[in-house]
C-alpha cells in the first residue's frame, strides 16, 4: 500500500482522486458528491486514514471522518445469500407400480417424481430380462 518514492500517492489513491477529478470537471455549480465516490472515499480511508484521503481527494476532513464513522457502525452486508430451495415434489408425480413378468417374478417400485419414460424403460427392461 504504501507508496514506492516519498510524495508520490499509492496507486488506489492516486485512481480516487482520479475519479474526483473527473467528477469535479463535469459537475453542474453546487452539486452534491455522488454515493459512489463518498463509498470510494470511506474504503481508502479504511486502508490509508482519513487525513491522507481527504487531503488527496479534496475532501473536508470531518465531513469525511463522519462517513467513515457511520460506515463502520453499520453492519457489512456480505451481498445476497444465495439458498437453494428444491422445487416441490407434486402430489400427482407419486407412484406406485407392480410388474409381473411371464417367468412369474414380481418387482414393485414405488417412485417420486419421476418421468413417464422412466417407467417405461424400467418396465421394457424387466420384462425383457426375463
Amino acid at each position: 500500500m504504501g507508496a514506492s518514492k516519498p510524495g508520490e500517492l499509492p496507486k488506489d489513491l492516486e485512481r480516487g482522486r482520479s475519479r474526483f477529478q473527473a467528477w469535479r470537471a463535469q459537475r453542474r455549480a453546487g452539486g452534491r458528491i455522488p454515493q459512489p465516490l463518498w463509498e470510494l472515499a470511506v474504503r481508502l480511508v479504511n486502508r490509508l486514514g482519513v487525513s491522507r484521503t481527504a487531503t488527496a481527494l479534496g475532501l473536508d476532513y470531518y465531513s469525511l471522518k463522519k462517513r467513515a464513522a457511520e460506515a463502520a457502525d453499520r453492519p457489512q452486508s456480505n451481498g445476497p445469500a444465495f439458498v437453494e430451495v428444491p422445487s416441490p415434489v407434486l402430489v400427482g408425480k407419486q407412484g406406485l407400480f407392480e410388474l409381473n413378468n411371464e417367468a412369474g417374478a414380481t418387482l414393485r417400485v414405488q417412485l417420486v417424481g419421476y418421468d413417464a419414460a422412466d417407467v417405461e424403460a424400467l418396465a421394457r427392461s424387466f420384462w425383457n430380462a426375463g
